[in-house]
């Protein structure tokens, strides 16, 4: 387990998929401002976020919980698959609204 957030190996995880960090954000449900501190090791992420980063870097849970830093909470297993997707549509759905206030359409 990491002591402190490591932003190495989430930089590489990113580089791998090809993805950014604002990716990361948006799957997370963080504000760019928000993501960065979680990098800096000044804000902790929740065990949703946990899982949101799991699935965008194709590891586990416990991946992202130990390479997050001793006090990263490990989202609950019992968490159905069902329960999960609708968390991702209601993501999705937030997403494109910002999208479409911020395009006008």
């Amino acid at each position: 387990m990491a002591l402190f957030f490591d932003h190495a190996w989430f930089e590489a995880k990113l580089a791998e998929r090809g993805l950014a960090r604002d990716v990361l954000a948006a799957a997370a449900s963080l504000s760019t401002e928000d993501l960065i501190l979680v990098f800096k090791d000044q804000k902790e992420l929740s065990a949703g976020q946990v899982a949101a980063f799991a699935e965008l870097l194709g590891v586990t849970t416990a991946e992202v919980a130990d390479r997050a830093g001793v006090a990263t909470p490990r989202p609950d297993p019992a968490l159905s698959f069902d329960a999960r997707i609708l968390a991702l549509e209601q993501r999705v759905a937030t997403l494109e609204s910002k999208i479409a206030s911020l395009t006008g359409g």
